[in-house]
């Protein structure tokens, strides 16, 4: 007996050794895990990204009353139609949003099927003015024709007998297989008129934040060979959607609370009531996101409307650079700073 309660005695030991191993094995794994954890957490809120949020939470203030608060709903409003949570500049931080930074750092333009000359200008325009708005290199790939889209994601409208291709084949089929490493988000411009699929008529634009690829239409943004007013708008139309579009696929969501270029839109009435600068909260999420002083920003966008003639939008860009501290990088008289954003 006594033999086989030693036996026993020891098996047990054996087991017990066994099960403390494993339960350190466990922890050791899981202080790892916590430690990669908190370095992951670290590196994605550095010292200087910390810093850099403390400075933009005071231009805010600033900023605050150059800007309109979001006017009240109006019948067929986007708002009227969906509810939207909005996103303070402290809830962005929170959501470890998506940026231009790090491997994946360039945007991609991929012009899609043919452009008139005044479509071809205001694409590049487009393109050139994206790198400005988010700090970023923008790369404009070789033209893909349209042939490239099958007839089974093309289709007439049945009413308007537009033609159209699908938005959706354009991102899963086209775009994503072809999607450089290094891309923060791969971007089609097409003057195709697009729809989504079944139950829709239209779409401007669409994007799959999860896949960083998106298609924009310049389709019904006018006629811009109609004159130099009618090409000014054509452009303010692309640049508003390539910029709002491309600012969701950075993990912004729409804004409820100024007159923003981060507003929702259900219609192009309600689009163009909307200006291209970026309300308070949203300017913020853009800088840290990219790392960009607010006046440099500023500055940049201001000479490119100068340049493009988008003579309200320069003003309200000079503007922003007087109210933080800044100088026009221009000759030219600075405006007053109490005068509020000119849609």
């Amino acid at each position: 007996m006594e033999s086989q309660n030693s036996t026993v005695s020891q098996r047990l030991s054996r087991r017990r050794t066994v099960r403390i191993l494993l339960l350190a094995g466990i922890a050791l794994v899981f202080i790892a895990s916590v430690r990669c954890f908190i370095v992951s957490s670290s590196l994605a809120a550095t010292p200087d990204d910390l810093a850099r949020a403390k400075r933009l939470k005071t231009a805010i203030k600033k900023l605050e009353p150059i800007h309109e608060t979001i006017r009240k709903t109006k019948r067929g409003d986007w708002l009227e139609t969906h509810y939207e949570p909005g996103q303070t500049f402290q809830r962005y931080l929170n959501s470890k949003p998506v940026r231009p930074i790090g491997v994946r750092n360039v945007i991609y333009i991929q012009p899609l099927g043919e452009f008139t000359k005044p479509e071809r200008k205001a694409v590049l325009l487009s393109a050139e003015f994206m790198g400005l708005y988010f700090n970023t290199k923008v790369v404009i790939r070789k033209d893909l024709p349209l042939k490239v889209i099958p007839a089974a994601a093309r289709r007439v409208h049945p009413k308007w007998k537009v033609k159209q291709i699908l938005s959706t084949y354009v991102l899963d089929k086209m775009l994503y297989p072809r999607l450089p490493k290094d891309a923060a988000a791969y971007i089609a411009f097409t003057a195709s008129d697009l729809w989504p699929g079944q139950g829709w008529n239209f779409v401007f634009g669409q994007a799959s934040l999860r896949k960083r690829v998106g298609v924009w239409s310049v389709h019904r943004n006018g006629e811009p060979d109609k004159s130099p007013a009618d090409f000014r708008l054509f452009l303010l139309r692309t640049l508003k959607t390539a910029t709002h579009e491309t600012g969701h696929m950075f993990t912004m969501l729409h804004c409820t609370a100024y007159e923003c270029n981060m507003c929702g839109s259900n219609h192009r009435q309600e689009s163009d009531s909307r200006p291209i600068a970026l309300g308070p909260q949203c300017l913020a999420k853009v800088c840290w996101a990219t790392r960009i002083d607010p006046i440099k920003r500023f500055e940049k966008l201001y000479l490119f409307c100068v340049k493009t003639g988008l003579k309200p939008e320069a003003r309200f860009y000079a503007i922003s650079i007087v109210t933080l501290g800044g100088k026009l990088p221009t000759t030219q008289p600075a405006p007053k700073a109490s005068a509020r954003i000119n849609r």
